[in-house]
């Protein structure tokens, strides 16, 4: 069964496997705690899952919950909801970032994981519109979010900045 779960206490240890294993940068999905020990990843988790009540943000950041992606007992995909826009999101990274694990690409878990994603974010986010923003190179992200009805709003040298309706 596929479903998303926000980060939480209860399955740390699977949810440490997969973070430490995402990259510092995987095509503009930015992860700060790429090859964490896992001494420092409780601090790490308990300041993720305050960042989701908008506390310990550091300046400039806006409330942002991470959810992990399970096929039945196993994350195949991170994606993390910020609740709203500021300047640097709305020409920037938007609502929604997501990183599905290599070894589970191509097998749809991408687009059901925005998908559901989604649906969350257009009840918590304020504007008319989930910004999304993907590197011009990663063509099958692209199409993921065009599957979830997105659509490519502008665009620049480097990205095409992609809207859903709510």
């Amino acid at each position: 069964m596929l479903c998303l779960k926000p980060a939480n206490t209860d399955d740390i240890e699977k949810e440490y496997l997969f973070v430490r294993d995402i990259p510092d940068d995987e095509n503009g999905y930015i992860n700060e705690y790429h090859g964490i020990s896992r001494d420092n990843f409780d601090d790490a988790l308990n300041t993720i899952i305050a960042n989701s009540r908008g506390e310990l943000l550091p300046e400039g950041y806006v409330p942002c919950t991470s959810y992990f992606l399970w096929v039945d007992d196993s994350i195949v995909g991170k994606l993390d909801l910020r609740h709203y826009l500021c300047e640097s999101l709305i020409n920037g990274a938007g609502h929604i970032g997501y990183y599905i694990a290599p070894c589970y690409r191509g097998n749809g878990f991408g687009t059901k994981g925005l998908g559901l994603i989604a649906d969350i974010a257009r009840n918590v986010v304020p504007e008319d519109e989930i910004y999304l923003r993907v590197h011009r190179n990663n063509p099958a992200s692209l199409k993921v979010m065009l599957k979830n009805g997105g659509y490519i709003h502008h665009e620049d040298e480097q990205s095409y900045f992609v809207r859903i309706k709510k």
